[in-house]
């Protein structure tokens, strides 16, 4: 199996940048070979390690219908991910969040974004990005390429009821081994 790589040109020492993971991503997702590497399980999502370019963390993800990964950031990470099979529905806010300090925000109205991404699209994202991830369809697996830079310190988990965002959770590296 070929994992797709930065041409010489951008595979510099320099961090890469949001488009950079965009096009490994769109480029890994587009890896028949790949895709068809990883196993699926019915019952939840399953995923694979890749080698991102420039030091970055990078993931093959399977996700079974009706599965998702509640409201989250990738705290200090910037990211992208691509679908390579089926549909990923991205919930996401468009509001700039205290990045600590906090237990509960109240949501100003017009912040919810929604993003459907069929196979072969995929979206880029900043720093302290909240969103979701869900694979909507009651038939049908979904898989997905996603990747990070700097390779996540934490992730934030999140919990919605109507316009309220409650910080739940802080996950470290050492909590996904």
């Amino acid at each position: 199996m070929s994992l797709p790589s930065l041409s010489p040109a951008s595979a510099s020492t320099a961090a890469p940048t949001q488009a950079e993971l965009l096009d490994f991503v769109r480029r890994a997702a587009a890896d028949t070979e790949l895709i068809a590497s990883l196993p699926l399980d019915p019952e939840g999502r399953t995923w694979v390690r890749l080698a991102g370019p420039g030091g970055s963390e990078a993931w093959l993800i399977g996700w079974p219908p009706g599965t998702g990964t509640g409201w989250h950031d990738h705290a200090d990470s910037v990211g992208a991910f691509a679908t390579a099979a089926g549909e990923l529905k991205e919930n996401a806010l468009a509001a700039r969040l205290p990045t600590d300090g906090w237990k509960t925000l109240e949501l100003s109205d017009g912040v919810d974004r929604e993003r459907l991404l069929t196979s072969g699209k995929g979206r880029a994202f900043g720093r302290h990005h909240v969103h979701e991830v869900l694979n909507e369809s009651r038939e049908h697996h979904a898989v997905s390429v996603h990747a990070y830079y700097p390779p996540l310190p934490r992730i934030r988990r999140y919990s919605r009821t109507g316009q309220t965002l409650r910080l739940e959770q802080v996950e470290r590296p050492q909590d996904w081994q």
